[in-house]
Parts: structure tokens; C-alpha cells; sequence
């Protein structure tokens, strides 16, 4: 035995040990994960998340050393570690601050499933897609109960891009409520008024009239404001769909009268004979309206029953007149018809208080709403046109 021992230490003093490596850079290769090793820092680089995740699974999985047991319903138990519960979740951190070991923690009202599902998050923060489909709403509670964000961003946007239906509408904006999640219950409360008659026939609405009648109310109220305000944006953009027209008209008013156009036009125009000729001869007008004022100006030139209150399209066309009276801004040198006249006659009877209130009220606020329509292009052509004659 003496003699086997020191032929051991002899053997051990001929063998040389090996130097150990540089401390300069160089790269190992460790769990899938490629390391930079250098005196400031390691870098983590081209990690195989897929191996990682696999790993954090199985520590759930084998429950390897587990100290905390879960309870839920159906008489289930999941096991887990406090260390990444607690790290995890600040709920979770002060339930263990209590006791030191044999950690025991109730979660009821949820499928077992879900608090599966929920506690393997914390874990490796992945999760299958079908699973996040079939369990959202509960993932959607437990994330907000046990405060870990990230789980509740991602079953936020999750409900808002693709799992968000008509049956599940109902009680995702109860939830969202509940949970503290406004971005959330906008968008339910939009997706409502897209199906109004399928959320309101549907289960969820039915239990939320039985157990919360002021979320109900509220939703319906929200339906009715956004269905007045969609309506009043109709009426809206009728109406300046139609005080642009107006003043189209004028515009192309003053060009009939100012320059001529196809069959009509000053006498005097140097353009009168191309103006005289066919219809299908000329290039098209640059103004929409110039083809309906042609025709109406011929009939107006040629009506027996031009006055006030006889033939209806003499009537428009006197409006159209004085209305273009009212905009104009230099009426002395305006050459379409009766301009001087009608203003003469707008300021004389307002000197003599002779005008009806009411009427000139309805014009006064036709003239700002026309102007308003098209302020954002800068000074009206026709009030341009009408001074540089």
C-alpha cells in the first residue's frame, strides 16, 4: 500500500498542470447561447431562445425543489418556485413575505388551465397561441390581480387585433372595466356599435342586464350619442357639400360674365365667335357649373315670366344674382348683371330699416357659411375676377 502511494505522488509530479486560458477576448459557446468574454462586460449573442424556453419549462414541469403549492379548482395543485413567483409578481412577493416556507396560495374562479397557463408565463414569458385564444379573458383577470403587466399588455392587444367577437364582446368590456384597462373598453365599445343587433341578442349582454343593468344603460347611451354624432356629421357635410356648389356657382358666374364660355358670354369679347360655336366643338369647361348656369342664363334672357315669384328658374336665378350682390366686393367694375343694382338696394334698405330681419339673417349666414367653405383656399376667385375688370 506504501508503495502504490508514492508511485502516485511520483506520477503527479511528472504531470504538468495546464495553463489556464488568456483573460483576453475570446468566445465560448454555453447552453445555445454564444458569449463575448471580456473584462467589462459579457455580451449575450444569437441566444437560442427555444432552448432557453425549454429550460424554464422543465423547471416547472419536474417542479424541481418546488416550495410553493397552488390550489385551485377541481381540487387541482400546481407547484412552483417563490423565487420567480415573487420576482414575477409583487402580489406574489408579499403573500411570501409572511411565511418563509411551505407556501400554500389559493386561486379560485378561473379554469385550472388558466392558472396553469398563467403561472408557466411567469416562468419562461411565452405562451402557446392556442391556449392564449382558449383562456384569454382569464389570463386577461389573473394578470391584473397578480399585477404583471407584460401578461396584460399582451392579452390587451391580443383581444384588440384578433380574438375580440360578438360573444365575447360583452364581457371583455366588463372586464376592461374591472381590470383598469380604458384603451380596452373604447375599443369593445366601438366593436358594439359595428353589431349593435348581434351583441344586443347575444348571452353576454343578457347576463350583463341581469347582474350590472348600469353598464347596459351605459352602453346603450354611448350607441345613441355615437349614432346622433354620425348623423350630425352627415348633415354637416351635406350641407357644405352644397355651400361649395354655391360657390362654384358664383365662380363660374363671374367667368360667363367676365370671359365667356361655349354658347354665352360679353358681347364684346374678342373670344366671342369661338364662344359661339357648338357645344361638342369646345373643350370642356374647367367649372362644373358653367353647363347648368348657360342654361338657366338663356332661359332667364328669354322668360316671359322673369319676375320675382313667376317662373321658379327666373326665381333662382334672381337669388343667384343677389347672392352673388352680397359676396362681391367691388361691385363698380363687376360685370355680371344687376350686381350694382341689388347692392344699392341691400344698402339702401338697411340704411332705411325697410328689410325683413329674418330673411336678411338667412342671407347673412348663407354669405359666412359660403366663405367659411372656402376660406381655406384664400381670397374668392369671383371677388379677385370681379376688380380686374
Amino acid at each position: 500500500m506504501k508503495a502504490t502511494s508514492e508511485e502516485n505522488r511520483l506520477n503527479a509530479k511528472e504531470i504538468e498542470p495546464v495553463s489556464p486560458p488568456s483573460l483576453g477576448p475570446s468566445t465560448t459557446t454555453i447552453k445555445g447561447c454564444l458569449l463575448n468574454k471580456s473584462r467589462s462586460a459579457l455580451v449575450r449573442r444569437n441566444c437560442y431562445i427555444s432552448q432557453k424556453r425549454e429550460t424554464w419549462d422543465r423547471l416547472f414541469d419536474d417542479a424541481y425543489k418546488a416550495d410553493v403549492e397552488i390550489h385551485t379548482n377541481c381540487d387541482t395543485h400546481i407547484y412552483a418556485h417563490a423565487s420567480i413567483l415573487g420576482f414575477a409578481s409583487p402580489v406574489f412577493r408579499g403573500m411570501f413575505k409572511k411565511s418563509r416556507s411551505n407556501h400554500q396560495i389559493s386561486i379560485h374562479g378561473v379554469a385550472p388551465e388558466a392558472v396553469r397557463i398563467f403561472i408557466r408565463f411567469l416562468y419562461s414569458s411565452c405562451y402557446e397561441e392556442a391556449q392564449m385564444e382558449e383562456h384569454i379573458i382569464s389570463l386577461l383577470v389573473l394578470s391584473h390581480a397578480f399585477v404583471v403587466p407584460q401578461l396584460k399588455r399582451e392579452c390587451e392587444y391580443q383581444l384588440e387585433h384578433r380574438f375580440l367577437n360578438v360573444d365575447n364582446v360583452v364581457d371583455v368590456f366588463q372586464l376592461s372595466l374591472l381590470c383598469d384597462a380604458p384603451r380596452l373598453s373604447i375599443i369593445c365599445q366601438r366593436f358594439v356599435l359595428t353589431c349593435f343587433k348581434a351583441a344586443f341578442s347575444s348571452a353576454g349582454w343578457k347576463a350583463m342586464r341581469a347582474s350590472h343593468p348600469n353598464l347596459e344603460k351605459k352602453l346603450i347611451e354611448y350607441v345613441k350619442f355615437e349614432d346622433y354624432r354620425r348623423k350630425d356629421n352627415m348633415r354637416k357635410f351635406t350641407e357644405r357639400k352644397v355651400y361649395l356648389q354655391l360657390y362654384e356657382a358664383m365662380e363660374a358666374l363671374v367667368h360667363i360674365c367676365k370671359d365667356g364660355c361655349r354658347t354665352i358670354g360679353p358681347q364684346d369679347n374678342n373670344n366671342n365667335k369661338k364662344n359661339m360655336l357648338k357645344a361638342e366643338d369646345q373643350k370642356p369647361c374647367k367649372y362644373e357649373a358653367c353647363k347648368g348656369l348657360e342654361s338657366l342664363l338663356h332661359h332667364f334672357a328669354g322668360c316671359k315670366l322673369k319676375a320675382p315669384g313667376g317662373c321658379l328658374h327666373c326665381q333662382r336665378m334672381w337669388h343667384l344674382l343677389e347672392l352673388h350682390a352680397r359676396i362681391c366686393a367691388n361691385s363698380n367694375v363687376c360685370k355680371v348683371p344687376l350686381c350694382r343694382k341689388f347692392k344699392q338696394r341691400i344698402m339702401k334698405d338697411s340704411k332705411k330699416k325697410k328689410h325683413n330681419k329674418k330673411d336678411e339673417m338667412k342671407w347673412k349666414i348663407l354669405v359666412r357659411k359660403i366663405m367659411r367653405t372656402k376660406s381655406i383656399t384664400g381670397a374668392p376667385y369671383f371677388t379677385l375676377a370681379s376688380t380686374r375688370g
